[in-house]
């Protein structure tokens, strides 16, 4: 079963990113996949929530920086270390390499944990967004695949890892709200 797994793994990398390569893709998915393209939405965000964003945005904040922390600490010190997958970049002939050829390891993808962490934090508190927050980080997602870097398996596993830290420390911050009112104002 293992073995078939790889096996529809490698078939998905070579499709999305051999066959599917093309050079407007290759340019959108550099831009996509660079974690300095992010910084300017990244830095609105921790100005504009607190700001803006009153007592609810605080905490959003406060909530984002937990759950990217987690799932990018147990992505790269937990997990990659334990399942020791090579990236298709350093096993699978033609690939198209975007980026500087990596040396570490590839299961779970980070750039998936972590954006699919910030994602559902900020889906769960502002619902009717979050059809945005979940295909930017999709995006960011599949442009791992398409620079060359990550299997499809090693995104989603990553998407799951983020998604389910974002989730634990979300149901601790409802208990938490449910106890001490944390996002009632006091009057």
């Amino acid at each position: 079963m293992i073995d078939f797994l790889l096996q529809v793994d490698t078939f998905l990398f070579v499709l999305f990113n051999v066959k599917l390569a093309n050079p407007v893709f290759d340019v959108i998915m550099l831009f996509i996949t660079a974690q300095q393209s992010w910084y300017a939405v990244w830095l609105f965000l921790l100005i504009f929530l607190p700001w803006k964003g009153g007592k609810k945005g605080r905490w959003v904040v406060l909530l984002i920086l937990l759950s990217f922390a987690a799932a990018d600490a147990s992505a790269y010190r937990i997990f990659k270390p334990w399942i020791q997958r090579i990236r298709p970049c350093n096993i699978v002939e033609n690939v198209h390499l975007l980026v500087g050829n990596k040396t570490s390891w590839s299961m779970p993808s980070n750039h998936a944990a972590n954006f699919f962490a910030i994602a559902t934090v900020l889906s769960w508190f502002y619902r009717k967004y979050r059809i945005y927050f979940y295909f930017s980080a999709v995006l960011v997602a599949y442009s791992r695949v398409a620079v060359g870097v990550h299997y499809p398996f090693d995104v989603m596993t990553g998407a799951l890892l983020g998604y389910a830290v974002a989730r634990i420390w979300l149901y601790l911050f409802t208990i938490a709200d449910e106890k001490y009112q944390l996002l009632h104002e006091i009057k």
